[in-house]
């Protein structure tokens, strides 16, 4: 409410479709203004008032066109009440007006004005014009009208009634647009977007929901293809590549993908000759399914469409309406914006994955010692990490095991892995320092010359002859632990070693510890990133005891054959990437 008490009108967020659709049927003429009292938007009854089209009033001065006095004179602008209260922003009615129409004729009206706001900021006003003398005449046939009361009671119930179905079918519509919305903010997959889409279109708005997606400048699959329970359209599949539209033919569905507008079609529509290849395929389609009415909208705006959607209702009592139109083409936006930013996704995730899998290092062969390691995306749908593994020769002959992990789930997760690989590499290969001293200088260069937030790892020297005996000197940094398994069937957590996550303030003079432990030949090591143990709504206990059972059963088979199976056997729903590096001792 205004302050002194006036209602003002506000710019709705509500679909511009059902607003645009209200708007038109009311019987009463609206004429909206701009600031500076130029025509933006009249409705059909405005245009029969007038007696002017809409495309001749836009942009003209509504004062200047047809505001007059009753005596027919142009009321002079610094006199005119409308005038004032849109330059004043406020409410304004006048009741012994007249209008000039095209036609030349002087009519007598009424006028109620209400500004538009947006925030506080007058985006113009909203006038509601009136001819005096149809008021006159609708009072008397109201008062005729009373005196059939019982006539007038009954058509005020079917009047009630349709307004309640009406409101009742509105609301459906709406329901099911926010269910839509809501269904396809949860996934960056198309193929599940649509199926989700498909599921809650169909039986509720359509017997048969169709999506045809471009995939190239010329190419046209049909993606998906609903119907009843139970039932399919003939005995073909309708999926697949279409062929070429042609840019040429004048078939609805040829024009929704070359960036037309909406299609409604009723059955006499449909009886009309495919004017192209695709056309007679999607022509067949809607024979097989008994279409009687039926809405193609564009996936996407007219300036970027990525396909179709086709809506078959196959009852002709119960055939699509404008407001069926509104509705699905609103769903065809969004839909269209949800399959472009899947793509989008999709493009970002495969350029990840190629640079994380080629920044992954080849695996040395230090004479009998035996290593794999494996890197496995995170399941479709979620972003590439920044999981890494290397192995290579250190100067004086030690082989260099390290297994990390770097904070995120991006591109920049993976080049801030590339630069850890590199620092590390340089800051271990010629120092025979302890373990936890190399990754203390780690933690201090990678605030100096990264942009690594966090991170953690193991870095670890396997000692010894090629004969052995051999040493494990390891440190880690808020990672996961090692995991060894010997050749008589134990599986051990090497849990010794843990200090801090890079990135970590350490207290002054703090440094991270270094471990050792001996390898019996025949030893098995495990070293793993948090996606192998963490699984959503598990613990991470569960998950340490779910890997130790998991490489006991495996711990016989070759190293490879392992680490493929291991991976294999974590249970679903992890949604993040995983690194495993394997190393195998020989028997003596």
């Amino acid at each position: 409410m205004r302050p002194d008490g006036e209602r003002e009108w506000r710019l709705s967020a509500a679909e511009p479709g059902l607003w645009q659709h209200v708007v038109d049927q009311l019987g009463t003429a609206v004429v909206v203004l701009d600031p500076a009292g130029l025509i933006v938007a009249v409705n059909p009854a405005a245009e029969r008032l007038l007696g002017r089209a809409a495309a001749v009033m836009y942009g003209q001065d509504l004062h200047d066109l047809c505001h007059r006095d009753p005596g027919g004179t142009r009321i002079p602008r610094e006199r005119c009440p409308l005038l004032q209260a849109l330059a004043e922003g406020r409410s304004a009615r006048g009741d012994d007006d007249r209008c000039l129409r095209g036609d030349g004729r002087l009519i007598p009206i009424s006028w109620s004005a209400t500004p538009l706001t947006d925030d506080g900021v007058s985006q113009g006003m909203v006038v509601l014009v009136v001819e005096t003398a149809a008021d006159r005449r609708a009072r008397r046939e109201r008062a005729e009208r009373a005196e059939r009361a019982e006539r007038a009671e009954q058509a005020e119930r079917v009047e009630r009634a349709a307004h309640t179905s009406a409101l009742e079918s509105l609301t459906e519509r709406l329901t099911l647009l926010a269910e839509i919305t809501d269904v396809l903010g949860q996934t960056l997959e198309v193929d599940e977007a649509l199926a989700r889409l498909s599921r809650l279109l169909v039986p509720r708005l359509a017997d048969w929901a169709v999506v045809d997606l471009r995939v190239g400048s010329h190419q046209v699959h049909r993606v998906a293809v609903t119907g009843p329970e139970g039932r399919d359209a003939g005995q073909e599949d309708w999926r697949g590549p279409l062929p070429s539209a042609g840019d040429a033919a004048h078939s609805p569905l040829v024009q929704v993908l070359n960036g037309g507008g909406p299609v409604l079609q009723d059955r006499a529509d449909m009886d009309a000759p495919p004017d192209s290849p695709l056309a007679a395929v999607h022509s067949a389609f809607l024979g097989a399914t008994g279409a009687a009415s039926v809405i193609t909208v564009p996936l996407g705006s007219r300036r970027q469409v990525t396909g179709a959607l086709t809506l078959v209702r196959t009852d002709p009592a119960r055939p699509f309406g404008t407001g069926d139109v509104d509705v699905v083409s609103d769903i065809g936006r969004r839909v269209g914006l949800v399959i472009d930013n899947a793509r989008r996704f999709g493009r970002q995730r495969a350029v990840a994955e190629a640079m994380q899998r080629n920044l992954l290092p080849p695996l040395p062969q230090p004479g009998r010692i035996q290593l794999a390691a494996r890197y496995q995306p995170a399941p479709a749908g979620s972003q590439v990490g920044g999981d890494w593994y290397d192995a290579f020769t250190l100067r004086d002959g030690t082989l260099a095991l390290v297994i990390g992990d770097v904070e995120g789930h991006d591109l920049t997760a993976a080049a801030g892995m590339a630069q850890l690989h590199g620092i590390l590499r340089s800051l271990v290969w010629d120092h025979t320092e302890p373990t936890g001293a190399v990754v203390d200088r780690l933690d201090n260069a990678m605030h100096a010359i990264t942009t690594v937030p966090t991170a953690t790892l193991v870095l670890a020297r396997v000692e010894g002859p090629d004969t052995g005996p051999w040493t494990l000197r390891w440190t880690s940094a808020g990672h996961p632990p090692p995991l060894l398994l010997t050749p008589d069937g134990n599986a051990q957590y090497l849990e010794a070693g843990q200090g801090l996550l890079l990135g970590a303030d350490l207290s002054a003079g703090g440094h991270r510890p270094s471990a050792a432990h001996a390898l019996p030949p025949g030893s098995t090591l495990l070293l793993y990133t948090d996606g192998l143990i963490e699984v959503p709504g598990s613990d991470l206990d569960t998950g340490l005891g779910r890997l130790r059972r998991h490489a006991l059963a495996l711990a016989h088979e070759p190293l490879d054959t392992l680490c493929d199976r291991l991976s294999s056997r974590m249970p679903p729903g992890s949604t993040d990437d995983i690194a495993l590096l394997a190393l195998r001792l020989p028997m003596p």
